[in-house]
């Protein structure tokens, strides 16, 4: 319960971080808003050190700096593809398979669900489409090489949430210091690469920083969740993260949540229900 609990937060602290940062990126070049985000994000995790303690072993340092590569790999992944789009058909593609990878990761390494989890799984593995997809789904058709850096982007993304699971449990937000240095240092390289196509707007300054605060505390409860349950459960709870967006979307911007993510939602809430019996 406890592990559910955590992955309901890092949930909501990912859908809330993807919020803030889609509303800096409004604002200027996604990349200038990463450049604010990263470090900020890096700063809560180094406050953190002293309160959670961090034990840097070769195992942490090396997990750690995985998944801060597999995190820079999926954010430039995930921008090319919502570049090319159709978003609507892309982005749950992505949300699916990065939520289906770590599933099998934690079924080859032992991981047994009882009957109510075999059913609460698929649900919300279904519920991770339905809230994903936007507006007028199945409106456009993708091309292959879409396709291809959609399921490039879903796996880099569960690389990085698998690579954090394995770090030794006793490291402390060690994995999430180095892992967040690493992502943060080729985001900034490559924004210093692409200077001169970022457009001269300013970032937003607080929503931005907000945005990689919040992205850290999405880390840290997934890392505890996943140290105190199955990695299968875990990654399929937080890949339900885009509900949070709708969700604030919705209260904030007063859009409309479709018809399709409302079944989304619900089936979410069947299927948490259904895993806390495991």
């Amino acid at each position: 319960m406890l592990a559910l609990v955590l992955a309901i937060g890092s949930s909501l602290a990912y859908g809330c971080a993807d919020f803030l940062g889609g509303l800096g990126a409004r604002r200027a070049h996604v990349l200038r808003t990463v450049t604010i985000a990263a470090p900020a994000s890096l700063v809560v995790e180094l406050l953190l050190w002293p309160v959670l303690g961090a034990s840097f072993s070769a195992a942490a340092l090396g997990w750690g700096a995985a998944s801060g590569a597999a995190s820079a790999a999926a954010f430039a992944l995930l921008y090319r593809t919502l570049a090319l789009g159709p978003m609507n058909v892309l982005s749950p593609v992505t949300a699916l398979v990065s939520a289906a990878l770590p599933v099998g990761v934690g079924m080859l390494q032992g991981e047994r669900l009882t009957a109510a989890g075999l059913v609460g799984l698929p649900l919300a593995l279904v519920a991770v489409v339905l809230v994903s997809a936007g507006h007028g789904a199945g409106s456009a058709r993708p091309s292959r090489a879409a396709l291809l850096l959609a399921f490039g982007a879903g796996t880099a993304i569960a690389l990085q949430l698998v690579f954090l699971h394995q770090a030794p449990s006793d490291s402390g937000v060690a994995p999430l210091i180095v892992g967040r240095a690493v992502s943060s240092t080729v985001t900034l390289a490559a924004a210093g690469v692409m200077r001169r196509k970022l457009g001269p707007e300013r970032p937003a300054y607080a929503i931005s920083a907000a945005a990689g605060a919040l992205d850290s505390v999405a880390n840290l409860l997934f890392l505890l969740a996943a140290r105190s349950g199955d990695l299968a459960v875990v990654a399929v709870i937080v890949a339900l993260y885009p509900a949070g967006t709708v969700l604030l979307a919705r209260g904030v911007l007063a859009e409309r949540i479709q018809q399709g993510q409302l079944v989304g939602l619900g089936t979410a809430a069947v299927a948490v229900s259904l895993l806390a019996l495991t």
